[in-house]
């Protein structure tokens, strides 16, 4: 094959992998019951003026799967970190005792496992969207080199490479959301 049609598989590729990479960063926004420090990446502080992330003013650890433990690093944040945890429409509880926030994690009610089911689902298919999208430029950039003297033959071999990678990263793509699904609906 000819370094275009080489650029336009290795081009594919990547924007394939970031929908993966995105599949990926995304379900771990999804709680599924047990505690995880990710759940209040999306929480900011109000830091001397300016809004923080959590993840830069504080510890955030879990001494067990069902309690999430903040320490900050400035005992006069405590009230703040409180404040904002429970800003952030987490659903989250924060509880203080003076030196570090414990937040316990409810259990998912079986309704709200179903919620987070189809949550996943739909991450999911956006991911797929993501790598339809990568297949079809990959399959129009190839196309387009036919009007550079590049062989019928040689374009059906990239069109059938660039389908089995799609093929593949569909798949992992599958056994992901089937991995958290069953994550989510274990009590």
């Amino acid at each position: 094959m000819t370094e275009e049609v080489q650029f336009e598989l290795d081009s594919a590729k990547e924007a394939m992998l970031k929908s993966i990479e995105r599949l990926d960063s995304e379900l771990l926004k999804i709680r599924a019951g047990k505690a995880n420090p990710s759940m209040l990446s999306s929480v900011k502080v109000d830091y001397y003026g300016s809004l923080t992330p959590l993840s830069q003013v504080a510890n955030v650890s879990t001494p067990d799967a069902k309690t999430l433990s903040v320490q900050p690093w400035e005992r006069t944040l405590i009230e703040t970190i409180s404040k904002a945890i429970i800003d952030s429409n987490l659903g989250l509880n924060p509880q203080n005792n003076g030196e570090v926030i414990m937040i316990s994690i409810p259990a998912l009610t079986e309704e709200r496992r179903r919620n987070l089911c189809k949550q996943a689902k739909s991450v999911g298919e956006d991911a797929k969207v993501g790598i339809r999208s990568a297949r079809k430029l990959a399959n129009d950039g190839v196309k387009a080199l036919k009007d550079d003297g590049l062989s019928e033959d040689v374009i059906k071999a990239a069109e059938t490479t660039i389908q089995e990678l799609t093929n593949s990263y569909t798949t992992k793509i599958d056994s992901t959301i089937s991995d958290k699904e069953k994550d989510i609906m274990t009590v």
